[in-house]
């Protein structure tokens, strides 16, 4: 399967348009989500390729969100791939009992991004 549409769901203005200006550079079309609740919604309208989603953010977090999305008959074919602060251990395994396939540990490195994305499709 070939990623073009990402959907980059993060609360941090300055991380979403970071993510953001990374992706369309490499010639991918980009959406973005503030919360999870907005991440939910917009991977249910748009059916994006790939969604990179935050862990903390206001009202419905990460781990919650990629739950909702990867269980659901009608997204659950999207991966997802957590980027966060959160590099404990503990959080990156519960981040992949969620569902997410990949889980990538704030500064986001280009190349690192690129290889993950790569092997998803």
């Amino acid at each position: 399967m070939a990623i073009k549409k990402v959907l980059v769901v993060e609360d941090s203005a300055t991380d979403r348009q970071a993510l953001s200006e990374m992706l369309k550079k490499n010639g991918f079309e980009v959406y973005t989500a503030e919360n999870g609740e907005e991440a939910v919604t917009k991977a249910d309208q748009l059916k994006p390729d790939l969604i990179l989603m935050d862990i903390i953010m206001p009202g419905t977090n990460g781990f919650q969100a990629t739950r909702v999305i990867t269980r659901n008959d009608a997204t659950k074919h999207i991966p997802v791939i957590i980027i966060s602060s959160k590099g404990q251990e503990t959080d990156k395994i519960w981040g992949m009992r969620q569902g997410a396939r990949d889980y990538i540990v704030k500064p986001v490195q280009e190349a690192e991004l690129l290889r993950k994305i790569s092997a998803l499709a």
